[in-house]
């Protein structure tokens, strides 16, 4: 890899912000999955199940990807507090709507830093990055296209 040690760092820092958003939806999406109720409970369920155990095995991607550029990824809910783009609930929704739309609105926030990882990785030439990044922002568009067909 022929990428400069300060590049390295910059699209390390972006990524810890990405494994930061990505485990605070990993977080919620699994709050709503074990409280979801409702006329939708049962699809509910077993789609927002998909979702964070893809986000389980995505935050392990990211983290992978920020340890081979030789930094250390963040691994503490202090840590991804501070570094999230996402925002924890502090209260569980009241309906199944509120929820899809909640995560609808995360999974755009990811697909959107994914696509400034894209951006970043591009430009200083880390096509493992980009390759990573793509298929992150891919996965949160699909997500968020699926939960949009649910309330419309």
């Amino acid at each position: 890899m022929n990428i400069s040690t300060k590049d390295k760092e910059k699209i390390a820092d972006k990524l810890a912000v990405f494994l930061a958003s990505t485990y605070t939806l990993y977080l919620k999406t699994l709050y709503y999955h074990w409280n979801v109720v409702g006329r939708e409970f049962y699809r509910l369920h077993k789609l927002i199940e998909e979702q964070y155990k893809s986000l389980a095995e995505a935050g392990d991607e990211i983290d992978e990807r920020i340890r081979a550029l030789v930094h250390v990824a963040p691994g503490t809910f202090r840590r991804y507090i501070e570094l999230s783009q996402l925002q924890e609930d502090d209260n569980l929704p009241s309906d199944s709507t509120s929820m899809v739309k909640n995560l609808l609105r995360d999974n755009e926030i990811c697909s959107a830093k994914a696509e400034e990882i894209v951006s970043l990785a591009q430009e200083i030439g880390d096509e493992v990055t980009v390759d990573l990044a793509i298929g992150r922002m891919s996965y949160h568009q699909d997500t968020a296209w699926k939960l949009r067909s649910m309330i419309s």
